[in-house]
């Protein structure tokens, strides 16, 4: 029987096996068991993957053991079954059938243990190791450009295994422990050829190994670029293995759950090897995490790395029984390459500049560098173009005196030795393919290919995009045809949109990973056809943008002043007006100096006129008089040359301004010292003349009158400024004499590289003598409360530049509740806000978040937040500041649906008897003195400990460092009381619930007698959205039960529980003795066990009394959390808001014969009682109101037969009045 793993992963979570070479190890094997008979004169004990040769039984009854623990997927024994790592062995002649037979052996072992139990299949993935070479780095320091290894040399190795675990019968291909990319990727497109050849269809898995804890991988890589670079259409995972136990890689699987749309895989080690090279994390420690990883809906597959057994898969296979797997999300397509680390092409990042200045036919310097193989210092020029803000850097060695393909594999291979320069990702520039294809072969990372056209036609087009395609990478398209280039508005549009859809229908090529060059040419040449061709490539960027979903748009913007050669100023004039108009068209990026731009605002005016005219072509004549004025501007420039230095005449404040804007860091020193003079304290040069300049270039980029490459030359000098000025601050400081005011953990959140205005701030308050712990940047939110817990910290503050890291904060809120902090957040950054703190980010913290806007106001909050007698004020001021900006906020512009729109959008359901399963009890049933005992196993102990405010999940509490030991505590307490409790009688739990025929009416439910089908016992009127929503469906809870006019039976159930009878007088008692801790304990598990018999009652319903899901097995802990077919809402939650209501079902069922009963507020007494209905419709799920409007309010007061007096205490926080 053949099974589909996607089919299966997309409904459970599925277990892989765990570490074959720790079960071959306690077996104790001797040389002579690994002996093969062959005359290869090498020892073999050691290498476990001839085991499959030697001992097949052996390999055989491991299987077996881990299917039989749980194992959905279990890896064949080929890990280094590859001929590069077989050849420490002299066995290479063996890789064929050691992979052949590994898979073959899996096979039988797999499809017996499916014959045992068909309702679970089983599955062989081929394990494909990194083999023991990589294809990144040197071998030799001395010589950082060789490899010992390469790619095709890589390629040809896996193919070889591949085809033996193909042949063999397995049905995925597990590329694992993956220390460097391109090695994977020589897999993928081994794979991909195998599989090709054979017509089969076999996904691939990818896992990778992180090194250390910044989550790099061995090459250096990030996991944002180690994941991108991993693309392929064949991948339908991605994870992580080995290295590390599950504790340490968690945050990083939750960072790839995130940001990835492919299935997460995860198989840690038992922990970190110990002092004997042993593992000793156990079964059931891995279990935790790995089931809090699931109930968090994270996982898709998961099992062992190096040391875990079988018990620790059966462990594994027991956490994640019956829990649903992580869906895959719906992300943005975005546009991303890489080095070492991620460029994202997107609006954060407003234009993308790419270094020409490694092009030999464009830097005289550079090519000269190469003939001579001065490597050093050609780096150099590559390590300077990424200084000044390039963020893709494109290299090109076309020239007839050079051996292209090798040039590019040295100096690519070279690259990647330069942090620095690696970081970026690699426009690969040739117009020869073997030539792009060596530099696809030479460096790591996802790099863009430059550039393919339809010069050859189709033909060739399609063979080349397919190869680019299988590398992972983008790839540039010129405006080419067989006709030749575009030189018109028309023929670039289509040209590229007969391109866009070869790609995209024929090749299936990632829209996002296209980027079209619409040819940027010559203006003002004197030749009239040329007048327009700045605005025919505008135009056409925007048509592309506009009609070419997520293709990018690119281009070499010095061609456009090719015809002003030799003068600079107008050169860079001209490139400045194009591209402030072209970014406005959607230009994404550009191959640019960033020194041969200026700043628009600043071009002399007589010239912007001049240039504006030929680029927009606005004239007939405006070539020709740009032509003129070049001749003039060159005498202008001359003594621009002489005069380039009148700045320096303005006052000091301006010079300031002028250097950050210019990014100008020559005199900056002198003119900080000067300006140092004019103030009282360092400090003041700081807050007025150095963040007034910054302002200024903060508008200019805002404006798009800047450009990336200048603010990150500007940010070079503010930097330099505040370094001048670091020592006479400390100075000033320790002159003062005083002790720290107070200690500060500060970070840039995860994914933001910004730290400008951190390190601003981290000085304003480290004048100020507040201790500030500074963790840099990237910092995860996991590292940041560690810090503070290990600090002891007074505050968190946090900062962010970028959109996505205010998601990032709130993380950072979340968790700081989470894990019961008590200290206060600051927040801050370009991005941050205060209607964005007290709307998303101060919600989710319950000890204060305040939002810093500046610099100069962090010193002065920092100071109220660490002052004993201030903060308590201070905070409650601030809460109520940020409830009303909430307030405000949602009271503007809520888009509500007409009540008449948002029925006729209600959740449509497709009714038929067979949905609706006919209860086997009808009628109102009484539960009375039901036992304790029977609910104990029912309580949620995590909302016990939340209720004595100690924050964490149980049972994790219990082993927690900070409350651990008094969890402990209290829960012995707890159940000791239980025990009382029980054995005493003290409290008595009751219930009743009914189970009636019921039908929906418009958003009325009615309930009808099950004796007599045509008396109307209550109705009960509910509820719609209104709040515009993007799925287009506005639910209520009537929608769950079939309408009246179906002519179909449906029906509705409703309950009372309490556990409360008797705990007010035990709990009197207890306080008459002086024992408060006691009478506290008491109420609060009064509450859980309502809450316990409110789920126990539930689930007799689902499964006997209703019987809708009479076949459920679901363990408690699922119950827990709602793992189960219908709903249970209580009156009160978001989706059956009013609490009025709850009169109706106590008459009902009489609520009073179970002895609880209604207070004038429609509160239970006693309190620890839940009552609710019962919804049976496999559609059925929890949603919030939100908001309605004035006429649903008057029509929901109509319905209910209420005053709307009576329902504004009820309803009230969801009326929304224009």
């Amino acid at each position: 029987m053949k099974y589909m793993i996607e089919t299966l992963l997309a409904n459970k979570i599925l277990v892989l096996d765990g570490a074959m070479g720790t079960a071959i190890q306690q077996l104790n094997l001797v040389e002579a068991d690994f002996s093969c008979g062959c005359q290869c004169h090498h020892s073999q004990k050691g290498n476990n993957d001839i085991l499959t040769l030697t001992k097949p039984d052996l390999i055989r009854d491991i299987h077996k053991a881990y299917l039989q623990a749980g194992a959905d997927i279990i890896e064949t024994n080929t890990f280094n079954a590859n001929r590069i790592s077989q050849a420490d062995y002299g066995l290479e002649s063996k890789v064929y059938d050691i992979n052949y037979y590994g898979a073959k052996i899996a096979r039988e072992a797999a499809d017996e243990i499916t014959r045992q139990d068909q309702g679970k299949p089983r599955f062989v993935a081929g394990s494909i190791g990194p083999t023991n070479k990589t294809a990144s780095l040197s071998p030799d320091v001395e010589n950082p450009g060789i490899r010992n290894i390469s790619f095709d040399e890589l390629r040809a190795a896996y193919e070889e295994q591949i085809e033996g675990l193909v042949d063999g019968g397995v049905d995925i291909l597990l590329i694992e422990t993956i220390f460097d990319s391109l090695n994977a990727r020589a897999a993928i497109i081994a794979a991909d050829h195998v599989l090709t050849r054979k017509a089969a269809s076999v996904p691939i898995m990818i896992s990778g190994t992180i090194t250390d804890k910044s989550g790099r991988i061995l090459t250096g890589q990030t996991l944002e670029a180690f994941a991108e670079s991993m693309k392929h259409g064949r991948v339908i995972s991605i994870g992580l293995n080995c290295a590390f136990g599950p504790k340490d890689l968690v945050p990083f699987i939750k960072e790839l759950a995130k940001t990835q749309n492919l299935f997460i895989s995860f198989h840690p080690n038992a922990g970190l090897p110990n002092s004997l090279g042993g593992y000793d994390e156990t079964p059931a420690e891995m279990a935790v995490y790995v089931k809090e990883l699931a109930e968090e809906g994270l996982l898709n597959i998961v099992g062992g790395c190096c040391g875990t057994t079988p018990d620790h898969i059966q462990a594994i296979h027991e956490a994640v029984q019956g829990v649903k797997p992580r869906a895959i999300p719906q992300l943005e397509q975005t546009t991303m390459y890489c080095g070492l680390e991620v460029v994202k092409v997107n609006k954060e990042n407003n234009f993308i500049n790419i270094g020409e200045r490694l092009n030999v036919a464009g830097s005289i310097k550079f090519a000269r560098l190469i003939r001579e193989g001065n490597y050093e210092e050609a780096l150099s020029i590559a390590k300077e173009q990424v200084e000044n803000g390039a963020q893709i850097i494109d290299v090109n060695f076309d020239d007839g005196l050079l051996d292209a393909e090798k040039e590019m594999d040295t100096f690519l291979k070279l690259i990647a030795s330069e942090p620095e320069i690696a970081k970026v990702p690699v426009m690969i520039d040739s117009s020869k393919f073997e030539v792009l294809e060596t530099g696809l072969k030479a460096i790591q990372g996802k790099a863009i290919v430059n550039s393919i056209s339809l010069k050859a036609g189709e033909q060739e087009f399609i063979e080349q995009a397919t190869i680019i395609k299988n590398y992972g990478a983008g790839v540039v398209v010129m405006a080419f045809d067989e006709q030749g280039q575009a030189d018109t508005y028309e023929r670039k549009i289509a040209i590229c949109a007969r391109a866009y859809r070869i790609l995209v229908d024929t090749v299936q090529f990632p829209a996002e990973n296209i980027i079209f060059d619409p040819n940027i040419l010559a203006v003002a040449t004197g030749i009239e056809e040329h007048n327009n061709y700045a605005v025919d490539y505008i135009n056409a960027t925007r048509w592309i943008k506009e009609n070419l979903p997520y293709a990018k748009v690119s281009g070499g913007i010095s061609n456009l002043s090719f015809s002003f050669r030799g003068n600079n100023a107008i050169r860079e004039a001209m490139h400045s007006v194009f591209l402030y108009h072209a970014i406005d068209a959607g230009m994404d990026m550009g191959i640019l100096n960033p020194g041969m731009i200026q700043i628009y605002d600043e071009i002399d005016k007589d010239l912007l006129a001049k240039v504006e005219a030929v680029v927009m072509n606005t004239s007939a004549a405006a070539a020709e008089e740009l032509l003129d004025f070049a001749e003039t501007f060159k005498g202008v420039e001359a003594s621009q040359n002489t005069n380039k230095l009148a700045w320096r005449t303005l006052p000091c404040s301006e010079r300031l301004q002028y250097a950050l804007v210019k990014g100008v860091t020559d005199f900056i020193e002198e003119d900080v010292e000067e300006a140092r003079t004019k103030y009282d304290r360092a400090l003041q040069v700081i807050e007025e003349p150095l963040m007034n300049g910054m302002k200024h270039v903060g508008d200019l980029f805002g404006e798009g009158k800047m450009f990336l490459p200048q603010v990150v030359k500007s940010a070079r000098v503010m930097k330099k400024a505040v370094s001048v000025l670091l020592p006479y601050i400390e100075a000033e400081k320790h002159s003062a004499n005083s002790t720290s005011a107070g200690k500060i953990v500060f970070a840039t959140v995860k994914g933001d590289v910004h730290d400008i205005g951190k390190n601003i701030v981290s000085v304003v308050l480290a004048c100020n003598n507040f201790e500030v712990i500074d963790l840099g940047i990237m910092v995860t939110a996991e590292t940041i409360l560690e810090a503070a817990k290990r600090e002891q910290a007074d505050i968190i503050a946090v900062s962010g530049l970028i959109t996505p890291s205010l998601e990032e904060m709130i993380h950072v809120a979340a968790e700081m509740e989470r894990e019961g902090f008590t200290i206060p957040l600051i927040l801050g950054g370009a991005t941050t806000s205060k209607v964005h703190t007290a709307l998303k980010i101060a919600p989710q913290y319950s000890h204060g978040v305040v939002y810093v806007s500046d610099a100069s106001k962090a010193v002065e909050i920092a100071r109220k937040l660490v002052d004993p007698v201030s903060k308590e004020q201070y905070l409650i001021a601030i809460k109520e500041e940020y409830d009303q900006v909430r307030d405000n906020y949602l009271g503007i512009e809520r888009k509500m649906l007409s009540l008449e729109e948002a029925r006729k959008h209600n959740l449509p359901i497709n009714w038929s008897p067979e949905k609706i399963q006919v209860p086997a009890f009808q009628g109102i049933k009484q539960i009375l003195n039901f036992p304790l005992a029977e609910l104990r196993p029912f309580i949620d102990w995590t909302f016990f400990f939340k209720a004595w405010e100690m924050k964490g999940v149980y049972p994790k509490i219990l082993d927690d460092p900070k409350y651990g030991e008094e969890a402990n505590k209290l829960f012995a307490d707890a159940n000791k009381l239980l025990d009382v409790l029980e054995k005493d009688n003290v409290l008595t739990a009751n219930a009743v619930f009914g189970i009636f025929p019921a039908n929906s009416s418009g958003d009325d439910i009615e309930i009808y007698d099950p004796q007599d089908s045509g008396k109307l016992l209550a109705t009960f009127p509910m509820l719609r959205q209104q709040e515009v929503r993007q799925d287009q469906v506005y639910r209520s809870l009537a929608d769950y039960i079939a309408p009246k006019s179906s002519g179909l039976t449906d029906y509705l159930g409703g309950f009372i529980v309490t556990a409360g009878i008797g705990v007010k007088e035990y709990a009197a008692n207890l306080h008459a003795t002086g024992d408060d801790y006691s009478a506290l304990l008491v109420k609060i598990l009064a509450d859980r066990l309502a809450e316990a018999f409110a789920e126990l009652l539930h689930q007799q319903v689902r499964t006997e009394y209703w019987g809708y899901s009479a076949g459920e097995d679901l363990a408690i802990e699922d119950m827990l959390r709602m793992k189960y077919e219908g709903i249970r809402p209580a009156f009160g939650y978001p989706s059956l808001r009013d609490h009025t209501e709850k009169a109706k079902l106590f008459t009902l069922l009489d609520g009073n014969s179970i002895g609880v009963s209604l207070t004038e507020s429609f509160m239970m007494d006693p309190g620890a009682s839940v009552c609710g209905l019962y919804f049976a419709a496999k559609e059925a799920q929890y949603f919030d109101i939100n908001k309605i409007d004035q006429e649903q309010f008057n029509d929901y007061c109509n319905r209910s037969g209420r005053t709307s007096q009576e329902l504004a205490k009820s309803l009230g926080t969801v009326l929304h009045i224009d």
